[in-house]
């Protein structure tokens, strides 16, 4: 498989798992039940689903006034930018 169109892929694939990630949080804090811890929105988000986190926390208000979320994300999204960008380049 193309390196390019592998990263696309793994990206969208693992935006979309932090986007609904994000959004059961939400669900489960306004029903107090027991949450997904930060570790791991934070931790899917530097693997590669950056862009679901952000889009997340915009669209479902979750986590926004958490500095450290967006630092996190922000950096990780420019980082997998960079990855699409170096494999675009070969």
């Amino acid at each position: 498989m193309n390196p390019l169109l592998f990263a696309l892929s793994y990206f969208a694939v693992l935006s979309l798992i932090t986007f609904f990630a994000y959004g059961i949080d939400k669900l489960k804090a306004k029903r107090g039940a027991w949450r997904i811890s930060e570790k791991a929105l934070l931790g899917l988000g530097a693997v590669g689903g950056a862009l679901g986190g952000l889009l997340g926390m915009k669209f479902f208000r979750h986590k926004t006034k958490h500095k450290y979320f967006w630092a996190v994300n922000f950096t990780a999204l420019a980082a997998h930018i960079a990855v699409i960008f170096v494999l675009a380049q070969r």
